[in-house]
C-alpha cells in the first residue's frame, strides 16, 4: 500500500439543517477532518450555511432531499404527490412505500431536484460540483433515471454510489438496519449502468454504512479503508490513485424545535452519536494514520 496515492474525500452531509449542525461541520472542517460538504437546500440553516462555507472556503455540493420535511419548489409545496396528507415528504420509510406503490409523478420528483439544484445556485453562487441523495434516495428505482438527467442537464459531474465494500462483514449492525442497508446496496448496483449511460462519475470507493455514528471508531475508519484499498488493488494491481468517499454526519446535537427541514430535528440529530462522529473525526490519531497511509483529504473539485 506504500507507493499508492490515495485521495479521500470526507463529506459532512446535512449541512444546513441545523445551526448547531453547521458549527459541528465547520469545527471539523477547520481542524482538517472534513474535506467537503453536502448541503440540504430546505434545511432550516440552509442560507446560514452557505454564508459560512463561503467565509471559511469550504468544498460544497448538493444533498437532494425528497424525503424529509418540504419541499422548495413553490408549485409543490401545496399538492403534490411527494407530499403526505401533513404536507411533508413522506419520510425515509414511506417515500420507498410511495414509489414501490406507484403513487409518485416522476415530473413532479424532476421538478423539485431541478428546484433544489436553482436554489443550491441562488444560496452559494455556483453549481453544485457533487450532488447525493439524502437517505440514499438517488438511487432508488425511477428515482435514479430521472436524478441522472438533471446531473447531466446541469453538467454536475459526480454523484455518490453507496456500495460499501466489506459491509456484509459487519456484525455489529443491527439486522433492521442492515436490511435496509443490503436495500440501498441492492438500488446501487441496479444504479451502475444508468449513472454511467449519463457520463456520471463518482469516487472508487464508498464508505459510511458502517463507521455511522456510535459505530465510528478510529479503528472503524482505519479499517474499513485500508480492507477497502486492499479488495481494490487486488482488483486492479496497476492502478496508483484510488479516490475514496467517506460520508460522515458530525454537529452537536439539535435542540428542538429548532433544526430540521420543515418538521423540526429527527431522533438521530437530537442524538449523542452526532457528537461522537465530530470527536472521533478530530482525533489526531486518525490524522496520522492518514498521512502513514499517504492518504490526502480533498473535495471533487480535486479529483
Amino acid at each position: 500500500l506504500r507507493m499508492l496515492q490515495v485521495k479521500l474525500i470526507v463529506t459532512g452531509d446535512d449541512f444546513g439543517y441545523c445551526p448547531r449542525r453547521n458549527q459541528g461541520i465547520v469545527d471539523c472542517f477547520l481542524a482538517g477532518a472534513v474535506s467537503n460538504v453536502s448541503l440540504l437546500v430546505n434545511g432550516s440553516a440552509a442560507a446560514d450555511a452557505a454564508k459560512l462555507a463561503r467565509r471559511h472556503n469550504i468544498p460544497i455540493g448538493l444533498h437532494a432531499n425528497l424525503s424529509e420535511g418540504s419541499p422548495v419548489c413553490e408549485v409543490l409545496k401545496t399538492k403534490s404527490s411527494l407530499l403526505n396528507q401533513d404536507g411533508f415528504f413522506h419520510g425515509k420509510m414511506g417515500f420507498r412505500t410511495a414509489l414501490s406503490e406507484g403513487l409518485l409523478n416522476m415530473s413532479e420528483v424532476k421538478q423539485e431536484l431541478k428546484a433544489q439544484v436553482e436554489l443550491f445556485h441562488e444560496l452559494t453562487g455556483h453549481l453544485p460540483p457533487h450532488m447525493d441523495g439524502h437517505q440514499h434516495v438517488h438511487v432508488l428505482p425511477e428515482v435514479r433515471h430521472v436524478f441522472a438527467e438533471v446531473l447531466e442537464e446541469y453538467g454536475i459531474q459526480y454523484t455518490r454510489v453507496p456500495i460499501e465494500p466489506g459491509l456484509h462483514n459487519c456484525d455489529w449492525i443491527p439486522p433492521s438496519l442492515m436490511d435496509f442497508y443490503l436495500g440501498v446496496e441492492e438500488d446501487s448496483f441496479n444504479t451502475v449502468d444508468v449513472f454511467t449511460k449519463h457520463g456520471i462519475r463518482w469516487p472508487d470507493i464508498y464508505i459510511g454504512l458502517s463507521t455511522m455514528g456510535r459505530n465510528m471508531s478510529v479503528s472503524s475508519i482505519r479499517s474499513a479503508i485500508d480492507g477497502a484499498i486492499l479488495g481494490l488493488t487486488a482488483k486492479a494491481p496497476q492502478s496508483s490513485t484510488v479516490t475514496i468517499e467517506l460520508m460522515v454526519h458530525p454537529g452537536y446535537p439539535s435542540v428542538p424545535p429548532v433544526g430540521g427541514c420543515g418538521e423540526g430535528p429527527d431522533d438521530f440529530s437530537q442524538s449523542w452519536e452526532r457528537l461522537h462522529e465530530l470527536q472521533t473525526l478530530i482525533k489526531p490519531e486518525l490524522q496520522s494514520h492518514y498521512k502513514s497511509r499517504n492518504i490526502q483529504l480533498c473535495s471533487f473539485k480535486d479529483l
